[in-house]
């Protein structure tokens, strides 16, 4: 409410004196409530001796005030009316403005409810010792006015408003300070919107005796909750003065598998160029219907959840929009598909491979990953409907490299349970396979040994019924890793050395180097130093030869772990110190972690306890990077011991 009043002050000193104000934002938001209280706090505190005048513009009903109906509205105000109102449009406004201009006590005219400039402008006085406050759902930018936009209520505040509401009928009425959490979601379900707040308040003052969670619980059950909580005539109103295309692309968003989307992503549905869209989109946004949220490169664009439900309601509600509705999605599926997975080849490039299209690097690529990551996530759980499941299960493995390198186990195993399911149903033996193979991996990084064994024997099982040596050969590699992790060193030297022999006979070196590193961690859990430090060796010279310098650094940090382990300890630094300076450079923070840890580890029992610890602070601030907490309290931990 404060910022209001500078605009407002008309002895506010300023080179450019702000005549106009305009608040604008969603209908129901409160843009009347405010500007009264402004007004009304303005000529309590004697800002405006010359009075205040009110017009509503109903800029939003069938028929609203026209500029030449106002002007009368307001020489009434002024005490002019019968005979002494000119007869003439023309006459009406020259009387208007003389007035305004012989008037020296500043004046404030409140212009409520405007839909365009074109209603206001001819009732902005010539004269700049007058404030003229306009509110509009739309941002009236050809206005020469300071816009302030209103948004909805933050947490605390739509609470705060439930609970007031309720106190202000009954002091003893306290549900909201007895049920906090019912309280929360029912101002979810009300997208903190103030106007559906109180709606839901006066339900709740009827109810004296129910709780808030019972309200909760009929609001979730709702067939149309904009209706609810009585938003949807406001939201029916805005979408009819909406022209044809920005009514189209409004109901389309409304599909996308989250509530933000990039520009691409909004083209891809509506099936227009992104400068088309772009500038669809900020005209939805001049009218409150959309929020821009910029960030990056782009700007992205929220819908709100209340009037993202409304969108769905119209494309459900009609045959033809269902169909519309439906060939969009399939267009955003696609376009997800199309750009991860070339996001995905970005990833795992490899010098000598095709360079991958639409991303000049892999910082690109995760870029744009990270920013779709809530999207791309959403999306693969359409699979669950048969129209989406084939591209929605390949979206999915093209997100496995990606999740795990973010280390997003929770976004992982909810991306590979779905696309398992939808596999299974549709009777694609090796996307099931795939899915369970990334599953076990997942669940063995997450510390889920055990389920990741009983995943990756299921993968291992479709692999050998469908005789698909390659893939096998990668569920070996990650039985191989699980094993080890639950103490069956044996049993994964075994795994692992099937792996590397299915790779070779498959004539996959690249594979290959993978399989001997991981059999190197295998032989050497198992106590068999020599073996382990010729297998990651090997490793290391075939990952070279590849060109693959990520996967060169790994071999290097368990080399380097297996000569420590063999008292070798100035070896296993300059080992660790190679596989650092890759990590580093590829910005992976986790196994950068992991090597600043053993670097530590080399230096204590090389007696150098200050080298350790500045190596354990680097491994807590890269885990801490790499959002790992556990690790990184752990290595801070080691750290502290150490002062």
């Amino acid at each position: 409410m404060a910022r209001l009043f500078p605009v407002l002050d008309p002895g506010a000193e300023s080179d450019l004196p702000v005549v106009i104000c305009a608040v604008s934002g969603l209908g129901g938001i409160g843009k009347t409530s405010l500007a009264l209280c402004a007004a009304h706090r303005a000529v309590r505190d004697g800002w405006f001796p010359g009075g205040t005048l009110f017009v509503d513009f109903r800029g939003y009903d069938e028929d609203p005030v026209t500029a030449d109906q106002a002007v009368v509205a307001l020489l009434d105000g002024m005490g002019v009316r019968g005979a002494d109102l000119p007869q003439t449009v023309a006459g009406q406004y020259g009387l208007f403005r003389r007035l305004l201009a012989e008037e020296r006590r500043p004046m404030l005219l409140v212009l409520d409810n405007a839909s365009d400039a074109g209603q206001v402008m001819p009732l902005v006085p010539g004269t700049d010792h007058h404030r003229v406050m306009v509110t509009s759902r739309d941002r009236l930018t050809e206005l020469d006015a300071q816009l302030i936009d209103l948004d909805v209520l933050n947490s605390e505040d739509a609470a705060d408003l439930i609970d007031r509401s309720l106190r202000l009928s009954d002091r003893g009425d306290d549900r909201a300070t007895r049920e906090p959490e019912a309280v929360s979601e029912l101002a979810t379900l009300c997208g903190h919107h103030p106007l559906a707040l109180r709606v839901t308040a006066g339900m709740l003052r009827k109810r004296r005796h129910r709780s808030v969670d019972s309200l909760v619980d009929e609001l979730r059950g709702a067939k149309d909750v904009t209706a609810a909580v009585g938003l949807r005539p406001i939201f029916e109103a805005a979408y009819r003065q909406l022209p044809p295309e920005q009514a189209r692309l409004l109901r389309l968003i409304a599909l996308a598998p989250v509530a933000e989307v990039g520009s691409e992503t909004a083209a891809a549905l509506a099936d227009l160029d992104v400068d088309q869209t772009f500038t669809l989109l900020e005209e939805l946004a001049a009218s409150h219907l959309v929020t821009p949220v910029p960030g990056g490169a782009d700007v992205r664009w929220r819908l709100h959840d209340l009037v993202r439900a409304f969108g769905i309601g119209l494309v459900k509600g009609e045959t033809g929009l269902r169909e519309e509705g439906e060939a969009a999605r399939e267009r955003v599926l696609g376009f997800y598909y199309r750009w991860a997975d070339a996001a995905d080849d970005r990833l795992r490039w490899l010098p000598g491979m095709p360079v991958p299209e639409l991303f000049g690097d892999r910082a690109g690529a995760l870029a744009w990953l990270d920013s779709e990551r809530a999207g791309l996530v959403a999306a693969v759980q359409w699979a669950r409907e048969e129209r989406y499941a084939d591209t929605a299960v390949r979206l999915s493995q093209c997100l496995a490299e990606y999740l795990d390198w973010r280390r997003s186990f929770d976004d992982s195993i909810t991306v590979c349970g779905v696309a398992r399911e939808a596999a299974h149903r549709a009777g694609d033996q090796m996307g099931e396979a795939s899915a369970w193979n990334n599953l076990g991996r997942t669940l063995r990084q997450a510390g889920r040994a055990e389920e990741a064994i009983d995943a990756l024997i299921r993968a291992r099982d479709l692999c050998q019924a469908a005789r698909d040596r390659l893939r096998e050969a990668i569920v070996w590699n990650n039985l191989g890793a699980a094993l080890v992790q639950t103490g069956r060193a044996e049993e994964a030297v075994d795994a692992h050395t099937r792996a590397r022999d299915l790779h070779q006979a498959e004539g996959d070196r690249h594979s290959e180097a993978m399989a001997w590193n991981n059999l190197g961690a295998a032989l050497g859990e198992a106590g068999r130093a020599e073996e382990a430090v010729d297998a990651h060796t090997r490793a290391r010279d075939l990952h070279q030869a590849e060109g693959d310098r990520h996967n060169e650094a790994t071999a290097w940090n368990n080399i380097g772990t297996t000569l420590r382990e063999a008292g070798r300890t100035e070896e296993a630094i300059d080992a660790y110190e190679k596989a650092l300076e890759s990590f580093r450079e590829f910005e992976d923070w986790y196994r950068a972690g992991h090597t600043l840890s053993n670097l530590a580890h080399a230096h204590q029992e090389a007696a150098r306890p200050a080298e350790a610890r500045t190596h354990y602070l680097q491994s807590a601030d890269a885990f801490t990077r790499a959002n790992a907490p556990t690790e990184a309290a752990r290595a801070q931990s080691h750290a502290d011991s150490l002062t």
